[in-house]
């Protein structure tokens, strides 16, 4: 076997996220957290309030960076946003002890979950994975990621999304059904978890759809916005 054949295509670009006061973030992994937030569960009626929260991934292509212009996808006519917390990882770990999991987080930022909601509710009709109304292209958007000395400061923020400048969502990060520790000791039972990892950490209540035209911006007191543009869809 010669090592040093050429590859059979061109390799594939790395995925990186931007990183508060410069630099970036190697991206490996997107996970996402469903059914986190108490009254998000009760808008959408789809679950039992005392089912645990579950995961799914995203590609990591389907981040798109502060100021990204998202064309409306395809296969859907209902788009909508869900504005979360992202966990970046500088560590990793397995079967992580929620008492430790603080230690493996190198920063925080915004991030919207964008979501095919149609398709989404097809797929929870017939019992069928998530991914055709959660994991497309430019699904991801993330704001920079801040890095934090004191890990447990975004324990109580508030969180918020406005769609052209009207709040459609306001909650706090202390209404997490499962703090972000135990999100993280949870995961790790699952995978074992790589720095560049990042952990979209579920939505408040108040998601609602987006057409061509729309200005999202998502907030969490002390994290720089994130700010997208809905586009119309791509010929």
């Amino acid at each position: 076997m010669n090592v040093h054949a050429p590859h059979a295509l061109p390799t594939v670009a790395a995925t990186e996220a931007a990183v508060a006061g410069g630099g970036s973030f190697p991206v490996r992994r997107i996970y996402c957290v469903g059914r986190n937030y108490l009254d998000h569960i009760r808008e959408m009626k789809e679950a039992d309030e005392r089912d645990p929260p579950f995961f799914f991934q995203k590609p990591r292509d389907a981040l798109v960076l502060d100021g990204a212009r998202v064309p409306y996808p395809p296969f859907t006519s209902d788009f909508q946003f869900e504005v979360e917390l992202v966990v970046a990882l500088g560590r990793g770990g397995r079967d992580v002890a929620v008492e430790a999991a603080n230690s493996l987080i190198w920063g925080y930022a915004v991030g919207i979950d964008l979501t095919r909601r149609d398709r989404q509710r097809d797929a929870r009709d017939l019992r069928l994975p998530w991914e055709v109304g959660k994991s497309f292209d430019a699904s991801a958007p993330c704001g920079p990621i801040a890095q934090v000395r004191d890990p447990a400061h975004f324990e109580h923020c508030a969180i918020t999304l406005a769609v052209n400048g009207v709040e459609r969502q306001r909650g706090d990060i202390g209404q997490m059904i499962w703090n972000i520790p135990e999100v993280i000791a949870q995961l790790s039972k699952q995978v074992t978890l790589e720095a560049g990892d990042l952990i979209y950490t579920g939505t408040p209540a108040g998601v609602g759809p987006v057409v061509p035209g729309d200005l999202i911006t998502a907030h969490i007191d002390g994290l720089p916005s994130l700010t997208i543009t809905i586009t119309r869809p791509e010929a």
